[in-house]
């Protein structure tokens, strides 16, 4: 009888796991991959697509700094870092917009011609 008091953690049959952010994040990183990972279904994400949602998470924090930097050049009137500051940004968000595209996380992944949503074909975990 005292073998049943023992406390065991209970997994749902096919629950699966989110995939945990890598060591090597810092933490403004590892925000933004929780909430990417917690965005989509939890199988959405795959061991091969880590290094994308890795770099993802780093273009998005970079990108962050890039525009304040940009916004404190414009008010000091340093047009000529500023406009080098326009450059990186749009770097930035070419590389995000293609990791993104690549993960199917944009939009234009998930939606048809006719704007409408796409229907999600993840299977439910009260489906069977």
């Amino acid at each position: 009888m005292d073998e049943l008091a023992i406390a065991t953690p209970v997994t749902p049959m096919g629950a699966q796991e989110r995939v945990l952010a890598p060591h090597d994040l810092t933490d403004e990183e590892v925000v933004i991959w929780v909430a990417t990972v917690n965005a989509e279904p939890a199988d959405w994400f795959s061991p091969s697509t880590m290094p994308l949602l890795t770099q993802y998470c780093r273009h998005t924090v970079e990108a962050r700094r890039i525009a304040e930097l940009k916004d404190r050049a414009y008010a000091k009137k340093d047009f000529a870092t500023y406009n080098q500051l326009i450059a990186a940004q749009a770097r930035e968000s070419g590389a995000l917009a293609m990791l993104a595209t690549k993960m199917r996380l944009a939009q234009q992944s998930t939606v048809s011609h006719r704007g409408n949503k796409r229907p999600s074909t993840a299977r439910k975990l009260w489906q069977d």
